[in-house]
């Protein structure tokens, strides 16, 4: 760049504007060289740790101090390249700010030294990816990009130290020359303008909820090496408009001056906000407007020392007569000579002269060609200036546009955080809503099917009265015919009445009248015959009056009766519903005026957030100062409080995280050992479960996942409800629950129908199984450290939901299995709860009569013709075993009722007991079909204790029969278990009369063994010692025959059962 001469006075140099300082310096103390080396590793070590937080100023002044001691720094840069900084980010830029430190505040050398490592530097840059978790790639990046641009000063200027401070600059070569001074400005300026770019990008990157102390730390060396900047330029300036007159051709270097003296001001502004930053510095702080360059300095620097002229020595005495002749001759001698020069120099000098003349014309065109080249020199240096300001101008604006463009970032943040939290309240309320709209249709579905049985049973009484009107009719018409009938009556005794009067008057006309006679002959034997039908008539009459008016009574006392009945019964529910819509519709308001609230309040918060946004931008300036006046007394003992209570809530949300991992990983191993004996072929699961069970503790699983991902997300944000004890509780219930479910279905695949069946629904266990797995594993805390935590609770319920669709995936598998037709609750007539109550109490009626008969049967008269008095006392201890398992069921019976009532009571809440069974019918029929179960397993026992005492049936019967007492007894305790509360006193009560049924069922076979043992070793074995080796062998094979006979058929034995129990689970039992 051509810069153009100004004009300064001969007696100008830059040195002095300033005062050298710098001196060989060498180590004034005892020092040991190996254990500064060892103590120099450690502290880089230290000050480059991982941790998030600034290096600690007592390290990096250890290692200022190294180079000071020693002269050399490459120690240091050794012990840098020995750890391990490349491998995290945080390392990497705490190495950064040690080195820009040391090469700031540490000897001379360490700049010169520090020009080999810019390949160091380079690889920094170059080993953080284009992106990175903690946000500190494109920080290191520029900040490579500035040390290396102070390196390259440096190494062009090498009398600046790595403070800039005017004080310690020895001296400028050459500055004497304008350009060069120039220059060196502009090269500083730039420097600066590198600060500049930095700092921003720092304040850019801090976090809101993060530690932004490391950032903060790198901003230290940034304030102090600025401000070095800005007063050497603002001296040298000064310097130079005091020194110089061409001051337009300084316009630029002002105009930039001044665009970073406001750049310095509001960053200077922005660390002064900052506590942590003004606890290790004092913030300079610049006035309002650029200082004025034109004024002097109000302390200028100091001038280096002048030799003073040395006072003349005294004159020496006179000399003598004999000298001054001397003098004299030499004197003539030398105006002789001086007379023959004059001459000659006199056309010398006129020589001289001519030629004077002829070089004064040339140095005159010279200089009118210098003049013009001077101007041409301005003209372009003028317009490059101007391109200069416009192109710092232009980089200004692009300064505001970047810092612009932070803020608005930062506004958006602050945006989607309120979007997101007004995003989550109207998802809330809309899953209320749609919540209330399932609800409300549900009920909308019920009222429609009542009113539609209330219509069919409105046409059905309609067409009863219909019929009740037509035997009305009917009964009308039968009384009208009556009554004419009454008149023929009637008007037939008028005829009698008639005749006889005519017979009179025949009597007195027997000649006129003669023809008469035969006429009245006629007409009685006409009115006989008439009477008669009548009569007859009459009487069928009667007797169809009688039996019509018979019917529609009793018709009529049915039907109305009947049709009381219904019209209560329909009445009632009616009512009920009615009641059952308007409580939905004063919730539906309710929810409804909640909404209303919520948006009201939603409002509320969005002006009351921009209000106090605006109070705390005002009132901002005056805080932050008092902060920072209470800060600077109480900073140092506040900080190591809040370090040691940080410390030890940092410890012990580790220990809690550990605790709540190690909960998890046993939840992780639970469900694995679940997964394991389900794909076992050696274990059998849950022998004794049955589909509808399967489904209960799916449906079960689904709802207490649904609660651990709730009670999760509460304790990933800290919110009520979401304490670690509520965590462990609802993992571990959670993961018993899926670790029952697994063994329940490997269970249930007794009941397949094919090997395909099975090998699906143990498929779909297994994937449930590994979804269930990585959802415990995924809520680790070493897992979720690598999400963001605004992202946690949706990793959360994305977990959740991948868990309820494997689990909806199982229970669609498992529901194939039950026949359509199959379920006790679709064909049932009347209250689902009656239902409940009606089977339980038939198990217990059951029971009872069991118990009666087993008494009976102790009872009996003992025939001893038929059986021996062992054989009596056999039969006596077997029916004292069979009545005590009955008395132990009718014990479980009635804690199994009292239970159910307890689950039905707690869980129906503000529903009916109807809504509530239909609501959870799966646990309805499992209910059910248990209290079947255990009626049937009664009775089963029962005949085989009668039949073994009558000789009908066999001791193994009786065995067979007390397991399926013992499976339908678990049948009934696993249904009450799914709903039971958690430390619930009935089920206590239910899972020890379980256990008192178990017992006496153990003993019963244990009592039936005995029996069988004594009958077999009462059979005289036969003598093998004494057969011959042909017999034996003969016996031998004959015994294996045997068993692979019997094998055989215990193989074909099992895979009927296996049959009957597939085809016999499917099948309907009849209510007898």
């Amino acid at each position: 760049m051509l810069i153009a001469p100004i004009s300064l006075p001969p007696d100008f140099s830059f040195t002095s504007v300033v005062r050298p300082r710098f001196e060989d310096h060498l180590p004034t103390r005892p020092v040991d060289r190996d254990k500064a080396e060892s103590e120099l590793s450690l502290n880089i070590k230290k000050a480059t740790n991982p941790d998030e937080t600034a290096p600690k100023q007592k390290h990096v002044r250890k290692c200022i101090v190294y180079t000071w001691d020693y002269h050399t720094s490459q120690s240091i840069w050794t012990g840098l390249r020995v750890q391990p900084i490349l491998s995290d980010e945080v390392q990497t830029f705490k190495a950064l700010i040690l080195v820009h430190k040391v090469l700031q505040e540490g000897h001379q050398c360490a700049l010169k030294e520090a020009q080999a490592q810019m390949g160091w530097f380079e690889t920094c840059a170059r080993t953080v990816g284009a992106d990175s978790m903690k946000g500190y790639a494109a920080l290191i990046r520029a900040y490579v990009n500035f040390i290396l641009a102070k390196l390259r000063f440096h190494r062009h200027h090498k009398e600046f130290n790595g403070l800039f401070e005017y004080e310690e600059y020895i001296s400028l070569k050459n500055i004497d020359n304008p350009d060069e001074g120039y220059e060196t400005i502009m090269d500083l300026m730039n420097l600066q303008d590198q600060i500049e770019s930095f700092q921003k990008l720092v304040f850019a990157h801090f976090r809101g909820s993060a530690n932004n102390e490391c950032r903060i730390s790198s901003l230290v060396p940034l304030v102090k090496e600025s401000y070095g900047i800005y007063k050497f330029l603002t001296s040298m300036l000064r310097a130079m408009h005091r020194r110089t007159d061409a001051s337009d051709a300084l316009e630029p270097l002002r105009g930039r001056y001044n665009s970073q003296h406001y750049s310095l001001r509001k960053f200077y502004y922005e660390c002064a906000n900052l506590k942590f930053l003004t606890s290790l510095i004092n913030v300079p702080k610049l006035n309002h407007d650029p200082p004025n360059l034109f004024d002097l300095p109000d302390e200028g620097p100091l001038l280096p020392p002048r030799q003073t002229p040395k006072a003349p020595s005294p004159a020496p005495a006179g000399p003598s007569q004999a000298e001054i002749d001397e003098q004299a001759r030499l004197l003539k001698q030398y105006e002789d000579k001086q007379a023959a020069l004059k001459a000659q120099e006199e056309a010398e000098r006129q020589r001289q002269a001519d030629l004077a003349a002829q070089q004064q014309r040339e140095f005159e065109e010279q200089q009118r060609l210098q003049a013009e080249q001077q101007r041409q020199a301005q003209e372009q240096l003028m317009r490059a200036q101007m391109d200069q300001m416009q192109g710092g101008r232009l980089a200004e604006l692009e300064r505001e546009i970047l810092a612009m463009r932070g803020q608005y970032e930062r506004d958006q943040l602050m945006l989607e955080q309120y979007d997101r939290r007004v995003k989550a309240l109207e998802n809330e309320l809309g899953s209320i809503g749609q919540n209330v709209g399932a609800q409300m249709a549900g009920k909308d579905e019920l009222i429609k099917q009542l009113q539609d049985q209330v219509t069919l049973w409105r046409n059905k009484y309609e067409a009863l009265a219909k019929l009740y009107s037509q035997l009305r009719t009917e009964h009308l018409e039968m009384l009208a015919k009556y009554k004419q009938m009454q008149i023929k009556a009637g008007s037939a005794q008028e005829a009698v009445d008639k005749m006889e009067r005519m017979e009179r008057d025949v009597k007195a006309k027997n000649l006129e009248l003669a023809d008469m006679i035969r006429e009245r002959d006629r007409a009685r034997f006409d009115l006989d015959r008439i009477k008669a039908s009548q009569k007859e008539e009459m009487d069928r009459l009667k007797r169809d009056l009688m039996f019509a008016n018979e019917r529609a009574e009793d018709a009529t006392r049915a039907k109305s009766s009947e049709l009381s009945g219904m019209m209560g019964t329909l009445n009632r529910q009616i009512s009920e519903l009615e009641e059952a819509l308007r409580e939905k519709r004063d919730r539906a308001d309710q929810l409804l005026h909640q909404l209303d609230a919520k948006d009201d309040e939603i409002a509320r918060l969005r002006e009351e957030k921009d209000a106090e946004l605006a109070i705390m931008q005002e009132g901002m300036d005056a805080t932050i100062k008092q902060m920072s006046d209470l800060q600077l007394n109480q900073g140092v003992t506040d900080e190591a409080v809040n370090a040691q209570i940080d410390t030890l809530i940092l410890d012990n949300t580790k220990k809690l995280n550990a605790i709540i991992d190690s909960i998890l990983q046993a939840c992780v191993e639970k469900v694995d050992d679940a997964i394991y004996e389900l794909e076992s072929p050696a274990q059998s699961g849950n022998t004794t479960a049955t589909p509808e069970y399967v489904l209960s503790m799916i449906e079960k699983g689904s709802t207490e996942s649904n609660e651990f991902a709730t009670v999760f997300s509460l304790y990933l944000s800290g919110e009520a409800g979401g304490e670690h004890v509520e965590v462990i509780k609802r993992a571990n219930q959670f993961a018993q629950t899926i670790s029952d479910t697994l063994l329940s279905v490997k269970g249930i695949t007794r009941l397949a129908q094919s090997d395909d069946a099975q090998d699906r629904l143990v498929r779909t266990g297994r994937e449930a199984g590994d979804v269930l797995l990585r959802f415990f594993a995924n809520l680790q805390s070493y897992r979720l450290a690598g999400i963001a935590p605004a992202s946690r609770r949706d990793a959360v319920a994305r977990q959740n939901m991948e868990a309820r669709t494997a689990l909806g995936n199982l229970n669609t598998v498992v529901e194939g299995m039950v026949k359509a037709g199959n379920s006790m609750l679709k064909n049932a007539n009347g209250d689902i709860g009656d239902i409940v109550e009606r089977e339980m109490l038939s198990a217990a009626s059951a029971i009872d009569a069991a118990t009666q008969k087993l008494q009976a049967l102790l009872s009996r008269p003992r025939d001893s013709s038929r059986f021996s008095a062992v054989d009596l006392q056999v039969h006596d201890a077997i029916l004292e075993a069979s009545l005590a398992i009955t008395k132990a069921i009718a014990g479980l019976i009635r804690a199994a009722t009292d239970s159910q009532q307890e689950i039905v009571a707690k869980g129906r809440g503000s529903s009916t007991n109807q809504q509530f069974y239909k609501k959870n019918n799966r646990w309805t029929e499992g209910l059910i079909s248990a209290a079947r179960a255990v009626a049937f397993a009664t009775t089963m026992l029962i005949e085989a204790a009668d039949g073994v005492i009558s000789g009908t049936h066999s001791l193994e019967q009786l065995i067979v029969a007390s397991n399926e007492v013992s499976a339908a007894t678990a049948q009934v305790v696993a249904a009450s278990r799914v709903k039971a509360e958690f430390m619930s006193k009935t089920q206590d009560r239910l899972e020890r009369a379980a256990k008192a049924v178990t017992e006496a069922c153990r003993a019963l076979v244990k009592q039936v063994k005995t029996i069988t043992d004594k009958q077999s070793n009462g059979a005289a074995d036969a003598d093998y010692s004494t057969m011959a080796v042909h017999e034996f062998k003969v016996k031998e094979m004959e015994q294996q025959v045997e068993v692979l006979k019997l094998e055989k058929e215990l193989t074909q034995a099992r895979r009927v059962l296996g049959a009957m129990r597939r085809a016999g689970y499917h099948a309907t039992e009849d209510d007898d």
